[in-house]
């Protein structure tokens, strides 16, 4: 499925995404993932939505987004409550939906200049 017929500005954006992997610009990624308009996180160290703690959070906080999609696979898996609080204390919104959700939204964030982080399980988790 094809998320983005033109190639924005200057940031990056998510172009595809099938059950395996998202492609990200020109490239192909199949495991967890970060990603905000300027920077490509690719070595999370997340291997499913149970195993998300707040340290494991941390490169995501540290890209001070105001927003953050989080990609929880093929399904929508909702965080403990003392996950959420991590966003809430630091005054950052948080979603989470499915992984195909968060790439749609994301690319629509970020058209739109917003300061968001897309936090993504692969497609198939």
């Amino acid at each position: 499925m094809d998320l983005s017929l033109q190639q924005p500005g200057d940031h990056l954006f998510i172009r595809a995404i099938s059950a395996e992997a998202i492609r990200i610009v020109d490239d192909w990624y199949r495991g967890p993932l970060i990603l905000s308009a300027s920077r490509l996180i690719t070595d999370w160290a997340v291997t499913n939505i149970d195993n998300i703690s707040e340290s494991l959070l941390e490169p995501v906080f540290d890209l001070a987004p105001d927003i953050v999609l989080l990609g929880t696979g093929a399904r929508q898996h909702f965080l403990p409550a003392e996950l959420m609080m991590a966003f809430y204390t630091r005054d950052i919104g948080a979603e989470v939906m499915s992984t195909q959700a968060a790439c749609r939204t994301f690319n629509v964030l970020v058209s739109e200049q917003r300061s968001v982080v897309a936090a993504l399980m692969p497609p198939n988790a």
